[in-house]
Order: structure tokens, then C-alpha cells, then sequence
């Protein structure tokens, strides 16, 4: 059975008063920041659509690998005790990888609900629209909106034991004390035997972590630059995208890669009736993409309280699927 998108849980006004008061504290800030989330308009699905499918984007093959060729090993910590349960995916994106999930629990006929939530309105109806003919006995409430009210939101709906997936290495968009914070966030949400499978992208190469987020095609670049073209849209500014450069950097002792845009002149950008100043050589933070070992990773799960009941990795072990259980 499928479900309609439930137009009571848009999220969209709300979201343009987040994303105006999000922007003008970033841009005011010291130094200015701009969040990641906001990457994923129509333009920004797009543009990490292509990343995806960049050669030098090895994340999503990584990942791609465990949920194409380890499927079963991946269902079977979900699927051990047979209650049912509501399978949560947060920033599901168009489910590319968690759809090889689905369609092995469907046919499996084991006993659950998708509920995938995302920020971006648009990917999920694309994505119900999908699932709904390739999986059509699927039961799906899509939810739309930021991470932990749609969790909330999700914890309502029924009382069902919960599966939350966080892939795509997106913990890594944090900064540490972040991830570490959103964890026990997501802990304090669930209850004993629920899981939370987190993908971690592994410290490697130096050169290979780089060159998947410093494309010689130019996409990354424009898709931090698009986020200066949907605030010029949706908040009447006046970036000139032409002024401000995409900048990358990836540190192999901590595991950050951070993403920057860089003011090439002394410059004012108005964003409503708000002036922005920005000296010559002065940066944006858009994005940092953590990596992790694996005594980062279970030191995560110590600290938020779970414990660590399976790790799944892809066949070059470049990535990780780790699936944690409240006790």
C-alpha cells in the first residue's frame, strides 16, 4: 500500500524563515558560515545527482557496494527478532542505495514502514512517485522537514520498533562535537532494540579524499555556488557568483575535508535590506566532510550510549555501514 505525501507535514513556510534567519547569522558571523543543508534545492539536486555519478565520488559506489551485494547482512540485524518496525531514513535523497534494501524486505514480506525524510520537498515526491511503481505493495510516509522534528514526528506515528538509517556518510557534514551531539540526539528518541544504522566514510588515500571533492569537471564548485545563486533567488540578494571561488581542503590528522568559498575583492553583497561586507580573500565555510577511524567510530557509539552490533564494509573497505542497537 502506498501512502500520499501528507501535506500537513510540508515544511515549507517554516523552512523560509529558517533558511533567511540561517543565512543572515552565517553571513554575519565571524568567520561566515553558511549550513550544508541548505545545498539541496531544485538546482542543488540536480548538481549532487552528478557528483554522485562523478568517477572521482567514490562514496556513492562505496556505499552502492554494501547495499547492492550485502543486502542480506544488512536486513538481517533489522530482521532478527520478526516484530515489526518503521524503517526511518534520514536525508533519504531518492533512495538510490536504500531502494535494494526496500525491495529485499518487500520481498522478504517482512512486516515494515518507510518512512524517509528529507529537508527537500521536491526529492521526495520524486522519490514517492519512484517507489511507488517499482515497489508498489510498499508502505511509505514520506515526511518533510529538518532531521529531529520529522523524527519526532516519525515516533507519533505508530509504536513499532525503529530502524533509523543515516547514510551517505552524511554524519561527516559535521563538525565533531556536532556528530557527537547529533547522536545522543538520535539516542534520546529511540527506545530499547531500536537501531540506528550510520554510514561512516574511512580515512584513506589523502589524494583519493580530495579529488572526490575537487572535481577537475567543476560540479562541486557549482554546487557550493549554487547555494549563493538560491539565496540571491529565494532572499532577494545580489551575489555575484562570479566574485567568490570554490576552495578545497582535506587534513589527513583529523579526517576533515572542508569545502570554502573564497571573496576574490572587497566587496558588499545585500541580502534583503541586510548589507554583507566582505574583504578581498575573505571566506565562506560551506561544507566539512568528515572521515573517521574505526576508534572514532566506537567511541561515538560509547559516548551516545549505543552499542555496536555490526559493521558492514564494501569491498575495498573505504566505507562503512554500522549499525548500532539501543541496549
Amino acid at each position: 500500500m502506498k501512502l500520499e505525501l501528507d501535506p500537513t507535514l510540508r515544511a515549507a513556510d517554516y523552512q523560509s524563515d529558517n533558511f533567511r534567519s540561517d543565512v543572515l547569522k552565517g553571513l554575519q558571523s565571524n568567520p561566515k558560515k553558511l549550513s550544508s543543508k541548505y545545498f539541496y534545492d531544485k538546482s542543488g539536486d540536480r548538481l549532487f545527482q552528478q557528483i554522485m555519478a562523478m568517477p572521482e565520488y567514490y562514496l556513492t559506489n562505496c556505499e552502492l557496494d554494501i547495499f547492492k551485494n550485502k543486502t542480506a547482512e544488512l536486513a538481517e540485524s533489522m530482521i532478527r527478532d520478526q516484530t515489526p518496525f518503521d524503517l526511518i531514513e534520514l536525508g533519504s535523497g531518492d533512495a538510490m542505495k536504500s531502494t535494494f534494501l526496500l525491495d529485499y524486505l518487500v520481498k522478504k514480506q517482512i512486516d515494515f514502514t518507510y518512512m524517509p525524510i528529507d529537508i527537500s520537498g521536491n526529492i521526495l515526491r520524486i522519490l514517492d512517485d519512484k517507489l511507488s511503481q517499482e515497489l508498489p505493495q510498499l508502505e511509505i510516509i514520506p515526511l518533510e522537514g529538518d532531521y529531529f522534528e520529522m523524527l519526532n514526528k516519525a515516533t507519533t506515528i505508530s509504536d513499532r520498533r525503529k530502524v533509523v538509517l543515516f547514510l551517505g556518510g552524511n554524519i561527516g557534514n559535521m563538525d565533531i562535537n556536532e556528530a557527537y551531539e547529533f547522536c545522543r540526539e538520535v539516542k534520546n528518541r529511540l527506545t530499547a532494540g531500536d537501531l540506528f544504522l550510520i554510514g561512516f566514510d574511512l580515512k584513506k588515500n589523502p589524494h583519493t579524499i580530495l579529488r572526490a571533492y575537487n572535481d577537475s569537471a567543476g560540479i562541486t564548485a557549482a554546487f557550493n555556488l549554487n547555494l549563493l545563486s538560491r539565496i540571491n533567488l529565494e532572499l532577494n540578494a545580489d551575489f555575484d557568483l562570479d566574485q567568490f571561488q570554490h576552495y578545497q581542503t582535506y587534513d589527513p590528522v583529523s579526517g576533515a575535508c572542508r569545502s570554502f568559498l573564497i571573496s576574490l575583492a572587497n566587496q558588499e553583497v545585500k541580502v534583503g535590506n541586510i548589507i554583507i561586507k566582505f574583504d578581498e580573500n575573505e571566506f565562506i565555510d560551506m561544507e566539512v566532510s568528515q572521515k573517521f577511524s574505526q576508534s572514532d567510530i566506537s567511541e561515538m557509539a560509547e559516548d551516545s550510549r549505543f552499542t555496536i552490533i555490526s559493521e558492514i564494509r564494501d569491498s575495498k573497505s573505504w566505507f562503512t555501514d554500522s549499525v548500532w542497537q539501543v541496549s
